[in-house]
């Protein structure tokens, strides 16, 4: 493998320049590549074979110039793919999970792409090999079969129904994110019901399992609408019972865990509303819990049909409380504390059982369960002792139990599922994740460091490494970074990375204001007016890593994706110096003519989370200050790998496109700069367990040749 060297190169793709030019606030916008934007996206975006010619043709020759740039790696891909995927096993399957007479569980066969969704007798759980299928399986769906023939394939929502007769799920087959709901008899495996199109991926039944509820999309490709159809009906037949008025709010439609009532929420990224159905009375008009408040959010659970648990920050409860109220009279006023707000303790989640009630919380910066048993009022926390690690809730389907299910993992620490038991306080491994080829967690050490910054607040950073990694400067270093939505990142166990570890790299994640790492506050102070802050953290972070010797600059390489892949633009145009090379995957570049265009999807309801630059002078001067398009410069950038999807709704094609040939135009280096485009995918990549692999060992060869770090 041979690095970047510029005489060794084939040329790139050379996007023409066609000036398009908006006036807003008194400035001049100029748009050399708005051309990449197809006039009809929408079409192209639900059949990518209908993409405009020329511009296919670019992209086309962008997907060839990357390939013959990656080409000296392609024994090195195959190399890295084969570790990742000998890291996996290819015969899995999930813990069973019981629900009435059943359990229902999802496994892999060898060599499979897609789950198989299977279901035995309750008896059976347990009675098999790791992996292997139970006593009497019964096959719901197999994903394998289903995906053949189709050049794109993946599923939504897989729900049977409540009397365990009928199986109802979704289907994308573009990557657009727009799916068809199927119902099949289970027990002959027919069709029951004409699929429903331009449906979102979740479903829910009634309680009689006669009829279906599911949201659709509008014109814009926005979740807002809410229909019921007698099951085996035509889709025509639909009767709508709720629509969204406001373009900025999207729909969902959910289920209480007692599965007595379905929940039906209008939510943007700041504000939410709930209206409810018993699930018993299918044609029962929704009823409103309590009106949307700007700026206050609510999530709602049942407590054994008599009250609604509901999770909330209203009256300045930035880190959230819960509430309760009576399901006959559920609004604000008759709402009643039960769990009090505690400032820098962000309560995330809850869960009602019928004789306990579950919440997850995070505080410094770690999560945990916490456990109230409902007779008492006794509550314990489930402990954990790793410095980082990682936690998450699998409750099942069944409401009357005392098991609760939770799964775990730390950086150096494979994925363990646990049963625990809520009366008893004890816990039983389920499923530990095997790591076929061998993993020795010993082998790498998990550090929990801050970085202190120049406004007063500490950034947690999660580090992982080779024990025999040298921690004098000369390593390079992965920085992970995301900073938005709330969204915070998980010191989960991640088995490719260890492809970059095992060859000397440090695998950082920097925890950056803009998710909730340290509560609700970290999240404000990284949206709207304070994104700037989110950047500020990142480019500290990877400064405090060059100072504690553990890398240094020119060695690290940004990595994210979507609105991380924004924080990989923005950090690069502010201090390119620091990164030898760059990772962003389907990047949020082009924030400020996305939000000023209300007709893409996203754009309404992510005004809460960045701002209104069309309507607001302010949002725009913050927005056109860091955005990442807006600001190509003409200086130095490390080498730059690209990804992007025709079929994606979030990031919209284009928005790499054009980032990638103004950077090409501007810049002043000769460092690579390449776009890799899926032209039959959207948001998600390559859909499959072992495709995903040829991506990552596309991204690590890249980032091994850009660092010049080929062996470990």
């Amino acid at each position: 493998m041979t690095d970047f060297a510029p005489d060794a190169r084939p040329q790139p793709p050379i996007a023409q320049r066609v000036a398009d030019q908006t006036q807003i606030h008194g400035t001049t916008l100029t748009d050399d590549y708005a051309w990449l934007r197809d006039a009809h996206w929408r079409d192209a975006m639900m059949d990518p074979s209908r993409l405009d010619g020329e511009i296919r043709a670019y992209l086309d020759a962008e997907n060839a110039y990357t390939e013959a740039m990656m080409a000296d790696t392609t024994t090195l891909q195959a190399e890295l793919v084969a570790e990742m995927r000998a890291r996996m096993a290819e015969v899995d399957a999930s813990v069973p999970t019981p629900d009435g007479p059943h359990v229902y569980y999802v496994r892999f066969r060898e060599g499979g792409q897609h789950p198989i969704f299977c279901r035995a007798p309750r008896a059976a759980d347990g009675s098999a090999e790791p992996g292997q299928p139970l006593t009497d399986e019964q096959i719901l769906l197999d994903g394998d079969a289903e995906a053949e023939g189709r050049e794109y394939f993946s599923l939504g929502a897989v729900d049977h129904s409540p009397d365990h007769a009928k199986l109802a799920f979704a289907l994308d087959e573009r990557g657009s994110e727009a799916y068809t709901i199927h119902v099949r008899d289970i027990a002959t495996g027919d069709e029951i019901q004409p699929p429903i199109g331009n449906a979102t991926g979740n479903v829910q039944w009634s309680a009689d399992a006669n009829t279906l509820f599911f949201t659709t999309l509008d014109d814009n490709h926005r979740p807002c609408r809410v229909w019921r159809l007698a099951l085996g009906a035509a889709p025509s037949e639909a009767v709508l019972v709720y629509e969204e008025p406001d373009a900025g709010f999207f729909v969902s439609i959910g289920e209480t865990q007692s599965g007595d009532y379905l929940l039906i929420q209008a939510h943007d990224h700041a504000t939410s509303e709930t209206r409810f159905i018993p699930a018993a009375s299918a044609h029962a008009e929704p009823r409103l819990i309590a009106a949307r408040v700007p700026g206050r959010e609510y999530s709602v659970d049942d407590d054994n049909g008599t009250h609604f648990v509901i999770l909330t920050n209203a009256g300045d409860a930035e880190d959230f409380k819960l509430m309760r109220a009576p399901i006959a009279a559920p609004d604000y006023a008759h709402w009643e504390e039960i769990v009090a707000h505690v400032p820098g303790r962000l309560i995330l989640d809850h869960v009602e059982l019928a004789h306990y009630r579950v919440r997850m919380e995070r505080a410094d910066a770690l999560p945990r369960i916490v456990i109230t048993a409902k007779q008492t009022g006794t509550e314990h926390a489930i402990a954990f002792d790793d410095e980082a690690y990682s936690l998450g809730m699998s409750v099942g389907y069944e409401y009357d139990t005392a098991t609760l299910r939770f799964l775990y993992s730390a950086p150096h620490t494979p994925d363990e599922t646990f049963d625990y038991d809520m009366a008893r306080g004890t816990r039983e491994l389920r499923k530990q994740r095997q790591v076929p080829s061998g993993f020795d967690p010993a082998a790498y050490i998990v550090r929990r460091l801050t970085a202190e910054t120049a406004d007063g607040e500490a950034v947690p950073i999660t580090l992982t490494y080779h024990r025999d990694t040298p921690l004098d400067g000369s390593a390079p270093c992965l920085l992970h970074g995301y900073g938005a939505y709330g969204i915070s990142e998980a010191a989960a166990f991640s088995s490719s990375r260890f492809s970059l570890i095992d060859r000397g790299f440090i695998h950082a994640i920097a925890h950056v204001r803009g998710g909730k790492e340290r509560g609700y506050r970290w999240y404000a102070d990284g949206k709207l007016d304070k994104k700037p802050n989110t950047f500020a953290d990142y480019i500290r972070v990877a400064e405090h890593l060059c100072e504690a010797g553990f890398t240094g600059p020119g060695r690290i390489a940004a990595f994210g994706g979507s609105a991380g892949g924004m924080l990989v633009g923005a950090v690069i145009n502010q201090r390119p110096e620091l990164f030898g090379a760059a990772i962003a995957d389907v990047p949020f570049v082009d924030v400020l003519n996305t939000m000023m265009d209300d007709t893409l999807p996203l754009t309404p309801p992510e005004w809460p989370e960045w701002g209104n630059p069309r309507d607001d002078e302010a949002a725009f001067a913050t927005i056109a200050s860091y955005c990442p398009y807006q600001n190509v410069a003409a200086q130095d950038y490390p080498a730059i790998l690209v990804i992007a999807g025709v079929s994606d709704p979030r990031v919209t094609y284009w928005e790499p496109a054009k980032w990638t040939a103004k950077l090409r135009a501007t810049k002043t280096d000769a460092n690579p700069l390449l776009l890799k485009t899926h032209m039959a995918a959207g948001h998600g990549g390559l859909p499959g367990r072992f495709a995903a692999l040829e991506e990552m060992g596309l991204i690590f060869a890249f980032l091994l040749k850009a660092l010049e770090k080929t062996q470990a």
